[in-house]
């Protein structure tokens, strides 16, 4: 049976006078869970209780004890198949990584420079796939395009252009459970704004570029938790540029939709932390670490997130990776 959760969520009003009902959690405490109307493929309706917190620690509830029931299709159960342009991606952007193709807006207080606007204009998504439908989790390969334009504005020298740098890639992906991996190309270019030489002539501009091979790798402990490490080889660069990159982290992002979500406002909670290492500056790098709000759509599986950052490191933009920045600000950012 498929349960298509905007037919779920649009449901959820019908049944407004199904009392909640209190279950017992694997922690020995009590929880509510709101009853909702669920329409089956045969247009007949029933009462689930959905609850945002699976139990996944192994212990038993009792036999009386409701689930929440996934409005997604169970991938191990759903035959693979070849989809043109399908929505979601087997292997995720990281949530808390500064240069990830999305649309994203960053406004940051630079420790030496001051207000700075750091900004991802892009994406990434699915070409082809053969594999199950789900757009949140979907299992199979999947071949990605992705870009994005990451402009720096000094929101102190009215909103100058300091740098920008451009990135494109092509993806190969597979999951399959919890593991996903990922196998590509991207190349990456570095540019100096014109405003930010006439301000400053003294400044060198350098032609930073590289094009790379990447080897991803992505765990999920549990739903919601995700661990993940990167390796890139770069076979050309130039302007300073070294070959190698390292980058790994972890996230905590619900996979429920927002339209089942059980807080104010639909929100839910997400934390990330990113760390990312060049051989250019002697393997070190730069640390970000996020956490806010988020919003994910039903039917897309995209993901719209708010909230606070901090950066600790090279700089994110190349034209000046050897110089150290400290920064923390507000931001917004959207995944397909």
């Amino acid at each position: 049976m498929l349960l298509l959760c905007a037919r779920l969520c649009a449901a959820a009003s019908l049944s407004a006078g199904e009392p909640p009902q209190s279950v017992l959690a694997p922690s020995g405490g009590r929880r509510e869970r709101e009853a909702v109307v669920v329409l089956d493929d045969d247009a007949s309706s029933r009462v689930v209780y959905v609850d945002a917190f699976d139990d996944r620690t192994g212990r038993s509830f009792g036999e009386d004890d409701a689930f929440a029931e996934s409005p997604y299709p169970d991938p191990a159960g759903e035959p693979y198949s070849f989809q043109l342009l399908p929505n979601g991606l087997m292997y995720r952007s990281y949530l808390a990584g500064p240069r990830e193709p999305r649309f994203a807006g960053v406004w940051n207080h630079e420790r030496d420079v001051g207000w700075v606007w750091d900004i991802t204009l892009g994406g990434r998504v699915g070409i082809m796939r053969y594999g199950t439908t789900d757009p949140v989790r979907p299992e199979g390969w999947q071949i990605d395009i992705e870009g994005a334009a990451l402009p720096r504005l000094d929101l102190e020298e009215n909103r100058d252009m300091v740098s920008t740098d451009f990135r494109f890639g092509v993806p190969l992906t597979f999951r399959d459970g919890p593991i996903a991996t990922k196998f590509g190309y991207y190349h990456l270019s570095s540019h100096l704004g014109d405003e930010y030489l006439e301000k400053h002539p003294e400044a060198e501009r350098i032609n930073y570029s590289r094009d790379v091979l990447i080897l991803g790798l992505s765990y999920f402990p549990w739903d919601d938790v995700r661990l993940y490490g990167e390796v890139g080889w770069a076979f050309y660069t130039s302007g300073g540029a070294e070959p190698w990159e390292f980058q790994f982290g972890a996230e905590y992002s619900p996979m429920l939709p927002s339209c089942m979500s059980p807080y104010p406002l639909h929100a839910m909670p997400f934390a990330a932390i990113n760390a990312h290492l060049h051989e250019e500056v002697n393997y070190s790098g730069d640390l970000t670490v996020q956490a806010g709000l988020q919003w994910r759509g039903a039917a897309s599986g995209h993901l719209y997130r708010i909230g606070l950052e901090y950066f600790n490191g090279m700089s994110r933009q190349y034209q000046f990776h050897e110089d150290f920045e400290e920064q923390i600000g507000i931001g917004m950012w959207y995944d397909y």
